[in-house]
């Protein structure tokens, strides 16, 4: 997660504050892991969905460090070029979670995910292959729900609540 272009002319002070911001996002255990981890373990690919800044990303990456992972953020071209083939790509990454952020910015990848997911549960790569991330819902749950029938699992993400967070730092 990078400093949005807009709070680079801010006070120091705001700068010190997102950084704090930043280092209880990351020190935080999320109530979801588990049931994602689960969820990971049953499903060729997850979609964790949910409002901007929530921890998306955040909760990605931490289950991506605990396992062989990609992570490509479809907000960058760079990261977009590399799936210009994505059977290939895919095929070459067998082994490791994908980890596709912002994957509504690429409508198409759905339909060549579920013949990935088909190739790689017929080589015994059956589950853990894809954790997708957006905030675009209604859409996404149309686009992936016809692709990926029978592919795919489904979990929100929805901000902090109050079990997450220690009680002497619920005003932080």
């Amino acid at each position: 997660m990078g400093i949005d272009a807009s709070n680079a002319q801010q006070p120091l002070g705001n700068l010190a504050n997102l950084e704090v911001a930043s280092i209880v996002a990351w020190m935080l255990r999320r109530r979801i892991a588990a049931r994602l981890e689960q969820m990971l373990l049953h499903s060729p690919a997850v979609v964790l969905l949910g409002p901007r800044q929530v921890g998306k990303t955040t909760l990605a990456l931490e289950i991506g460090a605990t396992r062989p992972s990609l992570y490509l953020d479809l907000e960058d071209e760079d990261d977009r070029v590399k799936l210009s083939n994505p059977v290939r790509y895919f095929a070459d990454h067998e082994g490791e979670l994908a980890i596709l952020d912002e994957v509504h910015r690429a409508p198409e990848l759905f339909q060549r995910l579920r013949g990935v997911i088909d190739r790689g549960r017929r080589k015994g790569n059956a589950n853990g292959r894809f954790l997708l991330l957006g905030s675009a819902a209604m859409e996404m749950l149309r686009q992936s729900g016809e692709s990926l029938a029978g592919r795919i699992a489904y979990l929100e993400l929805g901000p902090f609540d109050p079990l997450e967070v220690a009680p002497d730092a619920l005003e932080t």
